[in-house]
């Protein structure tokens, strides 16, 4: 690789190194390799990170694809160029990037990871110290301005590079902390789906008498060859399901690629909604911080809105977007957040996912109440919920003011797009960032209701 050339060999073919300005997204950088996200790139945009945060040292983790050691390479020549240090702790997951830039002497953190994206994809995930996200409003599009125009300072004294292995083996002891032992054994089943997750098993291994874990897909491989490490697509969770089934299990848990989201299933094999984990992880939190603010994914149950106010929490709804929640939280004094999609941003975490407590958590509810997941589940099963439906829409802000004109005589609430309600259903609807897509969820009091309403929303939204 030549950085100042502009042309790198790939597979035999020479590839002009000219910064494709799509890689940049609202929440964090990510492309397909080698042709939009390469060593190349990841140089100028190490140049632009250290150069806007004036980051006097900079933390760097990267998940387990094959591409990611040469951006990582690349990254690191680029924030030392500019005369910053680096802090690299290697293979980990991005919880424990999160993790190190608050237990770390440094001033900001990246993660090179495609987080739930197939093999050809990489990126990176950035925040400042103490996880304080960068993303759009908050620095990305500083960023992203300096690596495209390659409008550097010059610098005469380079950073130096520290390789820091300890950091790894403090976060496996700070969530073991948090397991309560000797309450009984729970089998629980884990798919890493080939995963940095799969770094977790310390964890899980430090309780012999109190969890017995069995692995699915625990070998590291970035080519994910098992499928797609995404709980948020039901058939990936088949498998899982499977398992716990035949092994009668107490439990199912699933990481995605760089395991910032988690997905459970409960002892039937039964897929559990990922807003009952916020609702469930919410009155965990609230034991230790009563009164709290806790934030909810705008398009969750109503159920969860209405456990955590009966477990004393108060709620405020929060737009999509990791980087915008993490804002969110710190602006509005949130000890919790939850999004659909599986991130769980805990205090104990500076206000970052933190998967693994997730799971300690749910596994303590359980020994603690003496509940199967299923009871704990039953009593938000309050509502019939679609799910998020995507649908083709070109004019996609078109769209949505005619859903207001439309639905005008419900609540509407524009925090991200179009949320409206009624006495016993309500909608939102959002655009996708990158696709011209809307996606819908709806939500009303009985299946009836809700089917009725999903396809009137469809047969607008489509028609």
């Amino acid at each position: 690789m030549n950085y100042e050339s502009g042309i790198m060999i790939h597979n035999s073919k020479f590839i002009i190194l000219k910064m494709d300005q799509g890689i940049f997204k609202a929440y964090d950088i990510r492309g397909i390799y080698p042709e939009q996200l390469n060593g190349q790139d990841a140089y100028k945009i190490g140049q632009a990170i250290a150069q806007f945060t004036k980051a006097k040292r900079i933390v760097v983790g990267m998940d387990m694809r094959s591409s990611s050691p040469e951006i990582s390479e690349g990254l690191m020549r680029g924030i030392t160029e500019q005369g910053s240090d680096v802090i690299n702790i290697g293979l980990v997951s991005t919880p424990m990037v999160y993790y190190a830039s608050w237990n770390l002497d440094v001033d900001a953190g990246v993660m090179i990871t495609a987080s739930h994206n197939t093999s050809e994809w990489n990126g990176l995930k950035l925040c400042r110290k103490n996880a304080v996200p960068i993303g759009e409003g908050n620095g990305m599009e500083e960023i992203s301005s300096l690596a495209l125009s390659g409008n550097f300072e010059k610098n005469d004294k380079p950073g130096n590079i520290e390789i820091d292995t300890n950091i790894k083996l403090q976060y496996f002891e700070y969530i073991s902390s948090f397991f309560k032992k000797g309450l009984g054994k729970k089998k629980i089943v884990i798919d890493f789906a080939n995963s940095v997750g799969a770094l977790d098993k310390d964890i899980y291994e430090k309780f012999p008498n109190d969890i017995e874990p069995i692995y699915l897909f625990e070998e590291l491989d970035g080519t994910f060859p098992n499928h797609e490490a995404n709980p948020l697509k039901l058939e990936t969770l088949k498998a899982l399901q499977e398992k716990v089934i035949s092994e009668k299990a107490d439990f199912g848990i699933s990481y995605d690629g760089d395991a910032d989201r988690i997905g459970f299933v409960d002892e039937n094999g039964d897929i559990v909604p990922m807003d009952f984990g916020i609702a469930l992880l919410a009155k965990e939190a609230l034991k230790k911080f009563p009164g709290a603010i806790i934030l909810m994914d705008l398009r969750s149950s109503n159920a969860v809105k209405e456990v955590i106010e009966e477990a004393g929490g108060i709620v405020h709804r929060c737009r999509v977007g990791h980087s915008l929640i993490k804002g969110q939280m710190r602006n509005e004094g949130a000890i919790f957040a939850g999004e659909l999609s599986g991130h769980y941003f805990f205090e104990e975490n500076s206000k970052a996912e933190m998967t693994t407590l997730a799971a300690m958590t749910l596994l303590n509810l359980m020994n603690e109440s003496g509940k199967k997941m299923s009871e704990l589940t039953h009593e938000l099963q309050r509502y019939s919920h679609s799910g998020e439906i995507n649908s083709d829409v070109e004019d996609k802000i078109g769209m949505m003011n005619k859903l207001k004109e439309i639905y005008a005589d419900g609540n509407i609430d524009e925090l991200d797009g179009v949320r409206i309600d009624f006495a016993d259903w309500w909608f939102n609807v959002r655009a996708s960032n990158t696709e011209p897509k809307l996606r819908l969820n709806l939500e009303a009091k009985t299946k009836e209701l809700m089917e009725e309403k999903r396809d009137e929303l469809l047969s607008i939204i489509r028609g």
